[in-house]
């Protein structure tokens, strides 16, 4: 029989995946980030971090393009929703790390 009570059932799939992840820890700490400098921070292409984006933009993350002069530019930002998933996230991994479950 399957104990339902382990930290593991606590993790969330959508942000539990590795760059998915970094995505969420580097823009946790900020209001808000440019595209390009999340993707330097994670390092992965534009390519990867928009299909990442993708998996998360879908409540956990808010993406508002604009212009800086005539340059187009993309800012990430978490959502209230997304920075209770990350901590929630977080603290389940904090958990499963400290064994601190019966």
């Amino acid at each position: 029989m399957t104990d339902a009570t382990h930290p593991r059932h606590h993790l969330n799939e959508t942000i539990h995946a590795p760059v998915r992840f970094s995505i969420m820890a580097a823009l946790v700490g900020a209001d808000q980030a440019e595209f390009a400098f999340i993707g330097d921070t994670v390092q992965v292409s534009d390519s990867m971090l928009s299909k990442q984006l993708a998996a998360v933009e879908a409540g956990l993350v808010k993406v508002r393009k604009g212009y800086v002069g005539k340059r187009p530019r993309t800012w990430l930002s978490l959502t209230p929703t997304g920075r209770r998933a990350f901590a929630d996230h977080v603290d389940a991994l904090r958990e499963i790390a400290g064994g601190g479950y019966k």
